[in-house]
Parts: structure tokens; C-alpha cells; sequence
């Protein structure tokens, strides 16, 4: 099973963001209605994100699925360094420009950086990632098991 060496930062207030969309959808508020809510003339400005991670094993590999919509190929990473597959990269946060104006960013920016323990029986030197609509796919083949091998006896 594969372990999440390194975590990402803990941002507070994104657990309280959270809990306050909950707690106004349960009772029933309207989303303007809270005082939690930021004014209309917030700062407009991208944070660190972490994206959401599945990791699924079978008979014959670990394969780990990012979810990184609207990340560029060419700004993801993926490698393998003493036991441990990092996987880094950056969503670029869009610029105003003439005639468009942002009234609302919830979506998180920035660089990334997971990074996941291999098991022991995890081939690292068999790692193959591929990109689509938005999903990384690492897999991470398992390296083959030992076979038993019998030893002749000899008499001395």
C-alpha cells in the first residue's frame, strides 16, 4: 500500500470554508447571507493547492491517479528517488486582461508537490505516467516475485 510521505500545508481556513458550506447548506442560507463570506471586493489571489489523489492496487501494478484539470503537461513532473514517487506541479492562475474581470475565484493556483512511499515490492525502475482530460496516471509496476528454486543434496 502505497503512504503519503509528505504532506502539503495545512491551510486552516480552507477546513473552515468547508465547514461554513456545509453548515449553510444544513440549514438552509443563502450563501451571501453569512458573515463568514468574503466581501465582494476581495483580493483576487491564487494559493497553494493539493490535488485530490486516488491510488488503486492489483495483481500486477499501483496505479496513482491525480486529478490536475487545467495543468499543462509540460508543467507536471513525476520521478522516483530512493524508494519514494514524487509527483510535482504547478496550475498557472489566469490573468485579468482588457475587457474581462474576475468577480470570483474559488479554484486553487500554484505549485503542488505529493509524494508517496513505494512498497517494497513496487519495480521502481518500471514507472510509466501518461496525462488525459485532466488525470495524471502513474503506474508503478510490481516487481516479480522470487520463484522457489531447489537445491540438489549432494552426500559428501
Amino acid at each position: 500500500m502505497l503512504i503519503s510521505r509528505y504532506e502539503n500545508r495545512w491551510n486552516p481556513w480552507k477546513d473552515l470554508e468547508a465547514l461554513q458550506n456545509h453548515l449553510t447548506g444544513a440549514l438552509g442560507l443563502s450563501s451571501t447571507s453569512t458573515p463568514l463570506r468574503a466581501s465582494t471586493d476581495e483580493k483576487l489571489q491564487p494559493t497553494s493547492w493539493t490535488p485530490l489523489v486516488d491510488v488503486i492496487e492489483d495483481e500486477k501494478e499501483y496505479l496513482i491517479k491525480v486529478e490536475a484539470p487545467e495543468v499543462k503537461k509540460e508543467d507536471l513532473t513525476v520521478k522516483v528517488q530512493d524508494g519514494v514517487l514524487h509527483v510535482d506541479g504547478q496550475r498557472k492562475f489566469e490573468r485579468e486582461d482588457e475587457g474581462r474581470r474576475f468577480h470570483r475565484v474559488e479554484r486553487f493556483y500554484g505549485r503542488f508537490s505529493r509524494s508517496f512511499a513505494l512498497p517494497d515490492d513496487a519495480d521502481q525502475e518500471k514507472v510509466t505516467a501518461e496525462f488525459t482530460d485532466g488525470i495524471l496516471r502513474v503506474r508503478v509496476a510490481k516487481a516479480e516475485k522470487a520463484k522457489p528454486k531447489q537445491v540438489e543434496v549432494r552426500v559428501a
